[in-house]
């Protein structure tokens, strides 16, 4: 995609919601944290079904140790794959407080050595609780950039750096926000609603635009 393509496309999508957000609830950057380990293969609204019964209960990593990992199982148990991220949670609770008394640290790698925790979490942390110019690239955001053209990879990793090189610098804190909500409710996977695309003249997806506005 053309650089101007590109400029304009982030310009429409600021103008439009000009201060995007993730749909997880959360206060603080350890909410945001457990949010997110627990959103693997699980819808936000899922997760913000059981947050909202975890965190008035426990929602430092010292309350979740105290609490234990039976009784977090409890509150995430209508989570998919809760038992495993329960074990998750606990063994990065423990981490925190072990290493890093009790505080998300703003650091890609000790982000990245947490249990449960990966680059596309560490981006999503980095960016929404730090206001780091990150990407994290979810499959809404992989069918987004490679539909219209913006950055066009076979790998999740491939895709990011790409983004990161054509996304100039004032776009670059939101482009997350603004990339997964267009593939989570325009650009969606089976039948994007190109008629509806405040990009949709930028796109470069031409087969299934056309198709979709008939």
């Amino acid at each position: 995609m053309k650089r101007e393509h590109v400029i304009e496309l982030f310009t429409r999508l600021r103008e439009y919601n000009p201060r995007p957000t993730t749909e997880l609830i959360y206060t603080t950057p350890f909410e945001l944290l457990i949010a997110v380990i627990l959103s693997a293969q699980a819808t936000d609204v899922g997760v913000n079904k059981a947050t909202r019964r975890l965190f008035p209960v426990a929602n430092t990593p010292q309350a979740i140790l105290d609490l234990g990992e039976a009784a977090l199982k409890r509150h995430i148990s209508s989570i998919g794959l809760f038992n495993t991220k329960a074990r998750n949670v606990i063994a990065c609770c423990r981490m925190l407080v072990e290493h890093h008394a009790g505080q998300v640290p703003r650091d890609r790698a000790a982000l990245e050595a947490l249990p449960g925790v990966g680059r596309k979490t560490a981006n999503v942390v980095l960016n929404t609780a730090f206001g780091e110019p990150t990407i994290a690239v979810d499959t809404h955001i992989f069918r987004v950039a490679n539909r219209t053209g913006l950055a066009k990879g076979k790998t999740v990793r491939q895709v990011e750096d790409t983004l990161l090189k054509v996304i100039p610098d004032e776009f670059k804190r939101d482009a997350h926000h603004w990339l997964i909500l267009h593939g989570r409710y325009v650009c969606i996977a089976r039948k994007p609603k190109c008629p509806d695309c405040l990009i949709r003249d930028l796109c470069s997806f031409r087969p299934k635009t056309v198709a979709a506005s008939l």
